[in-house]
């Protein structure tokens, strides 16, 4: 990679920055690479060698947003009070309290829908993240079966994705009950086997009186 030193690694970061900027603030139609050049003040060349083609940039900016959304449940597996599903949910709900992520990612969604190579990058991302939920939900449910883990990993992410509109506050705030049911429904998918299910329906019903 031409990032491979640390002055290269800083200017890579950089460029994401910028990249992650434009993404933001004008969404994934304004995603050039003279925009993203224009935006972290350098040349069209400089650009283009850390990231030769707007695919490669698209995938490296997809990366690194996945790595600090994943970051926060890595290592959760580990045995103690704090590192248990209800730590991990939390963990990831965090990332609905900053609006200008959760808006970045609406940019990247729309992006996937009309752009083949965000779509695949898009899919590469949602796939990595998850193995991770399922692999955590694993960690702490062994007896559940690996494709019941998969799925309800599937399940728990298209739960908080959807969720993220919401709770940010981009498409409105749900009410205290709803936000209650929802936590009780991705809690219990994270916890896994017959104990996650019961849970989850418990959490709900409560939620609901």
């Amino acid at each position: 990679m031409t990032a491979a030193t640390p002055k290269g690694e800083q200017r890579r970061t950089a460029l994401l920055d910028a990249a992650r900027h434009v993404l933001g603030t004008s969404g994934g139609a304004e995603l050039t690479m003279r925009a993203v050049a224009d935006a972290a003040g350098v040349r069209l060349g400089h650009l283009q060698y850390y990231f030769p083609s707007r695919t490669e940039l698209l995938a490296a900016l997809l990366e690194r947003i996945l790595a600090g959304s994943l970051e926060r449940i890595a290592g959760l597996a580990a045995d103690g009070p704090d590192t248990g599903p209800g730590a991990a949910l939390e963990g990831v709900l965090a990332d609905h309290d900053d609006p200008a992520l959760v808006r970045l990612f609406t940019e990247v969604w729309a992006m996937a829908a009309h752009d083949a190579d965000a779509a695949a990058a898009v899919t590469a991302f949602y796939a990595a993240y998850a193995e991770q939920v399922a692999a955590f939900i694993l960690a702490h449910a062994p007896d559940t079966a690996p494709e019941e883990a998969r799925s309800r990993a599937e399940v728990f992410l298209m739960l908080m994705e959807g969720a993220s509109l919401f709770r940010s506050g981009i498409a409105g705030r749900p009410a205290t009950p709803t936000e209650a049911r929802l936590r009780g429904v991705l809690l219990g998918l994270l916890e896994g086997g017959d104990r996650g299910t019961r849970a989850a329906d418990g959490r709900s019903n409560r939620s609901a009186d």
